[in-house]
């Protein structure tokens, strides 16, 4: 995955933004299996820090293209 737009960037952030706020209602929930809660928050984290690396990739370039 790669941002190549203005537009990736914004939907990426707005993307990020969500999988932040199920992170964290997900974290909070009554788990009916701890395992599978666990196993989930795990590939929840790992997504959210690939979303960020791609922002933080994309907005470093530009930056240095302006």
């Amino acid at each position: 995955m790669s941002i190549q737009s203005l537009l990736q960037l914004k939907n990426t952030k707005e993307k990020l933004r969500q999988l932040e706020e199920h992170y964290e209602q997900t974290k909070q929930a009554p788990a009916e299996n701890a395992r599978i809660r666990e196993l989930s928050l795990i590939s929840l984290k790992r997504f959210i820090n690939q979303l960020k690396e791609e922002i933080i990739r994309f907005e470093a370039h530009h930056k240095v293209s302006s």
